[in-house]
């Protein structure tokens, strides 16, 4: 997940220490739905595709060896650190927000926890579409952060109340950077005001036991945004509490809403 802030500057730093971590996480969690998603007819061999914010690369790798020896994949992010070039996968550092697409003519666009950071999203999406060949594909997807992710079994109730205060900071500091939490909701709406058809969006949650690859992704964002969290008013008590209770076997919460839309251009 990229999150930009309102001065161009990143939250969520590929350098960054923890950014392997979470992108694991992500990708743990993710990678097995967006496969999915991305099934023919949407993904096909032969097909020229566009990663967009790609990350770890590990979706980029697999569109990849779907579309097979004659198909082309790029993928791009503004800090392609733990990309690599392989086969017929390239990679290049691109900004979505202010360059053109690196092509014109792609049969299938993924953006995945990209849009929902970027103040100008709707353009960005309006630029994503106009970079697909016709009959060409967009599947853009998101999280839901309307609603705090529900805990389902805590060790006391002060400790549930503990994770949806800092839950509750973290999303503050996600929208002091210009993230729309409810980005997801709009993406079918507006990628059909694009003119894309054949849409359909499902929408995935799952729990997450403590100790879990997925609550790590809690843990984690909590050590990537701690200055902003302390800066919002928790103490390092707190947030060390937090990293403990995600930790507890007797602890379990939902995971985020997971939102996949996607949609065709007419041929």
């Amino acid at each position: 997940m990229t999150t930009a802030t309102s001065d161009g500057a990143y939250t969520f730093d590929n350098g960054a220490p923890d950014a392997v971590a979470q992108m694991h996480a992500l990708e743990s969690f993710l990678d097995p739905i967006t496969t999915r998603r991305l099934a023919r007819p949407v993904l096909r061999p032969g097909a020229t595709c566009w990663e967009v914010g790609a990350g770890g690369g590990s979706m980029a790798r697999r569109i990849a060896r779907a579309t097979g020896g004659q198909g082309r994949v790029l993928a791009t992010d503004i800090d392609p650190t733990h990309l690599s070039a392989e086969g017929n996968l390239r990679v290049r550092r691109h900004d979505v927000r202010t360059e053109p697409p690196p092509g014109d003519a792609f049969d299938l666009i993924h953006a995945r926890l990209v849009l929902l950071h970027l103040p100008d999203r709707r353009r960005v999406l309006r630029t994503l579409t106009g970079a697909l060949a016709p009959g060409g594909w967009l599947v853009v997807e998101e999280f839901d952060c309307t609603a705090l992710p529900r805990v389902l079994t805590a060790p006391t109730d002060d400790a549930a109340k503990l994770f949806a205060q800092v839950m509750d900071a973290m999303m503050g500091v996600l929208e002091d950077h210009g993230a729309d939490l409810g980005w997801a909701q709009d993406v079918h709406t507006e990628i059909a005001l694009a003119g894309l058809t054949e849409l359909d969006t499902i929408t995935h949650s799952q729990s997450w036991a403590g100790g879990s690859t997925g609550t790590s992704l809690y843990e984690t964002n909590s050590r990537q945004l701690e200055p902003d969290l302390l800066a919002a008013g928790l103490a390092p008590q707190q947030l060390h509490a937090f990293r403990r209770l995600v930790r507890d076997p007797g602890f379990a919460v939902m995971s985020y809403h997971f939102v996949s839309t996607r949609g065709r251009l007419p041929s």
